[in-house]
């Protein structure tokens, strides 16, 4: 039997521009949500959003890279190459393990793709005559903002010539990539795989669509992100990427390199219900789902990320699916939503997620939920508001995401 590990991370997060500063941050209870300052405007009325802080990825992409492709492409490549780093697949930017690399892959999610350089290039068209000569879109708008380019990008960044998937599901993408490399390495592909989440949709476009959805919070920033909190009002826009390089556990071992944890379990399905409000039964599903591949009982999981986005409905019916799924030992299975402290990084928030899942197993640490003034009574989940040191030998990290898909992920401690 084929055993798939984690033996890299690399994130870039309103939290910090590592990874590791990042995890940091989390134990720590802080905040990445700020007042928005990349969409101008004073009518704006969502001010809240998780925007990257003196972020350059000019340490990773050239100028002309830089210049040619979106912001969710220079997030994800940068976050690949610390991931590949933190596995010890190159050093100083160079390959150490050329020819395994070579055969290696990429599974990468967004769920907004380059949506910041295509709202420019429509701002530069209202703004221009079409008839001027001297008027012009980028030759590159259109592949510098399809979701494939980030799985591409870094492909061409590391040398990866193998495996190679770009997908869209929504809030879901960056865990269902996980999940699908997972399923990928257990099917006999050989390795490494390099798989996670990417978005940068602070853009107004983006603030608009969302807001005027009726899915984000109009609270300031100190308190806008409060999932399970009984006076949430939506989630926060943020932006940032995070990526996982997965291998099978003999490699890893031959290696000698680190492991965070072993994945064990995916549950991947669809509401087939709403467009955007969720339905119970899916999420139900996926949770059983995950937890029967893992060969584990609901009273065998440790700890719990909720996907917890901090709206009224979607908060509500996650509860009642973990309730559902895990009975009577629920009340005792702590659990915590990292995004109140990053805010939503779209597919960027289950990756990074699933990688704070593996250092709570690693270090023994379950994250607070902050922001949290009085607990939602509907919602009986078992909510973690200060940081616990805990034992944790098996975990779950879940996303939920529009059009009712489904991403669940076990994890164990090795």
């Amino acid at each position: 039997m084929i055993r798939v590990v984690i033996t890299g991370v690399g994130a870039v997060t309103p939290l910090g521009n590592t990874f590791q500063d990042s995890w940091n941050a989390v134990k720590a209870g802080g905040s990445g949500v700020r007042k928005v300052t990349k969409v101008a405007g004073s009518k704006i009325k969502w001010i809240a959003a998780g925007e990257l802080k003196h972020f350059m990825a000019d340490a990773f992409l050239g100028r002309k890279e830089l210049r040619r492709l979106d912001p969710f492409v220079h997030y994800a490549v940068s976050a690949a190459a610390m991931s590949a780093e933190d596995a010890g697949l190159i050093q100083a930017s160079r390959p150490c393990h050329e020819d395994y690399l070579t055969s290696g892959g990429v599974i990468i999610g967004s769920s907004r793709g380059g949506i910041g350089t295509i709202e420019k290039a429509l701002m530069n068209m209202r703004n221009h005559d079409l008839n001027e000569q001297s008027y012009r879109l980028s030759p590159y708008l259109m592949p510098a903002t399809t979701i494939s380019m980030a799985a591409s990008s870094i492909a061409q960044k590391l040398g990866l010539s193998g495996h190679c998937l770009a997908l869209s599901n929504a809030c879901a993408s960056g865990s269902n990539a996980i999940g699908e490399a997972y399923r990928l390495l257990k099917s006999g592909f050989r390795g490494p795989v390099v798989a996670g989440g990417t978005d940068a949709p602070i853009c107004r476009l983006c603030l608009e669509g969302y807001g005027r959805s009726g899915a984000l919070s109009k609270s300031g920033p100190d308190c806008a992100s409060r999932p399970f909190d009984r006076q949430r009002d939506g989630f926060v826009l943020s932006e940032g990427a995070c990526m996982l390089v997965l291998e099978n556990l003999e490699t890893a071992l031959k290696r000698e390199t680190k492991i965070y944890g072993e994945v064990i379990g995916y549950g991947n399905t669809v509401d087939a219900f709403h467009q955007t409000k969720p339905d119970i039964r899916g999420e139900i599903r996926a949770l059983r789902s995950a937890l029967e591949e893992a060969g584990i009982e609901p009273d065998g999981i440790d700890y719990i990320s909720a996907h917890g986005t901090s709206t009224q409905i979607g908060d509500y019916v996650e509860s009642e699916a973990i309730l559902a799924s895990f009975g009577d030992t629920a009340q005792h299975i702590p659990v915590s939503a990292i995004k109140s402290m990053t805010g939503h990084m779209l597919a960027a928030s289950g990756a990074f997620e699933t990688a704070c899942t593996a250092m709570s197993l690693l270090e023994g640490v379950v994250p607070p939920t902050i922001n949290i003034r009085e607990k939602d009574s509907r919602c009986g989940i078992n909510l973690i508001t200060e940081r616990r040191d805990l034992l944790i030998k098996t975990a779950l990290s879940s996303s939920f995401g529009f059009g009712g898909v489904n991403a669940v992920l076990v994890l164990r401690k090795l």
